[in-house]
């Protein structure tokens, strides 16, 4: 027996004090400044904040891409005191991620009405002359990012317009009050917790062993085709939601599916976007668009889609009546890849 306690006792000292991944540290980092508020307001003292206007990013043009400035508390301090606005404006702020050497990345919004601030909403001209840079709607600049900046800004709009959309509580109607991380909102009179939420979407590239099935919504930029897309019902699971988007929207009826893989998607209101491969069921290819639901649909071929994806500016192919598929950055446009590279790749039973 003291045998066995002895090893059991140095199994636990050497879990205890292994070194753990730069991944692990920073989670744990980032779940203790949500949970923590003093820790979280001790973080800002060495962090960066992004800065938003109307929920439209501060970028600054660099060659062919945009890039999102960062501030250091001390500049961001000085910015509102210039303008006239108290420094407690801050603690509108919600953290959005940290480095690997734990500098914590902050999002601020300063065109919209500050719950903590009696200061009004900050001019937008004025604060893009003293930044030197440019308030843009994140949907036109999102392409021209590189991966990390998008993918932090995508997460900071989602956070910053959530919030603006949840200051009351929906039992009381009392105003709610959010964390400093920015992680969740509380009703002070009931106590009920509100948490930051996305919507789940499910996106389907539908094949037939040889072709894939491409569709454009009228609000689609023109000449766009895309995958099908829809939300999931309340009570559906993830195949359920495939099978009955496809049979809505193109009439068709899925016999196979496989999973691809996952993305926030910030636009309109932060979704996750679940990417799937699905084929059909073999003579039954025939589409019957619902034009409630899109514009059109087709079958394209693999060398058609191949060919678009080769386009290196596809916005150029508007002019000629070429059609072009969704950006690099988008999950759609990697699902389509996929197929291409790999046409065979749904072939899992559903």
């Amino acid at each position: 027996m003291s045998l066995y306690c002895g090893i059991a006792c140095r199994r636990k000292s050497f879990w205890s004090y292994r070194l753990l991944s730069t991944y692990v540290t920073k989670s744990r980092y980032l779940f203790e400044l949500k949970e923590d508020d003093d820790a979280c307001k001790k973080a800002q003292q060495t962090g960066a904040f992004y800065l938003f206007h109307s929920l439209a990013p501060l970028l600054q043009k660099s060659e062919h891409q945009y890039q999102a400035p960062k501030h250091s508390l001390l500049e961001l301090e000085r910015l509102l005191a210039k303008f006239g606005q108290d420094t407690q404006r801050i603690e509108d702020s919600v953290l959005i991620g940290c480095s690997e050497q734990h500098e914590a990345w902050f999002a601020l919004d300063l065109g919209l009405n500050s719950s903590s601030s009696i200061n009004a909403s900050l001019q937008k001209p004025e604060m893009e002359t003293e930044l030197k840079g440019s308030f843009m709607e994140l949907r036109k600049a999102l392409f021209q990012l590189n991966t990390k900046d998008a993918s932090l800004l995508s997460t900071a709009q989602a956070l910053l317009r959530w919030h603006d959309s949840h200051q009351f509580c929906s039992r009381s109607g009392q105003p709610t009050k959010k964390n400093m991380a920015g992680s969740k909102r509380v009703c002070p009179s009931n106590k009920i917790i509100y948490y930051p939420q996305m919507a789940p979407v499910v996106i389907t590239l539908v094949s037939d062993g040889t072709r894939c099935l491409l569709a454009r919504q009228s609000s689609f930029p023109k000449g766009m085709y895309s995958a099908l897309a829809g939300f999931c019902d309340i009570g559906e699971s993830l195949e359920e939601a495939v099978r009955r988007e496809v049979a809505e929207e193109v009439g068709l009826e899925v016999e196979r599916l496989q999973y691809s893989a996952s993305q926030h998607w910030p636009f309109p209101n932060s979704s996750l976007m679940i990417a799937c491969h699905a084929t059909v069921k073999s003579g039954q290819t025939e589409i019957q668009v619902n034009l409630r639901e899109l514009e059109a649909a087709g079958w394209f071929s693999h060398d058609e889609v191949a060919t678009a994806l080769r386009r290196n500016n596809p916005y150029t192919q508007q002019q000629n009546g070429t059609f072009w598929l969704p950006p690099k950055l988008a999950i759609a446009h990697q699902l389509i890849k996929e197929w291409v590279e790999k046409p065979n790749c749904s072939t899992l039973p559903a």
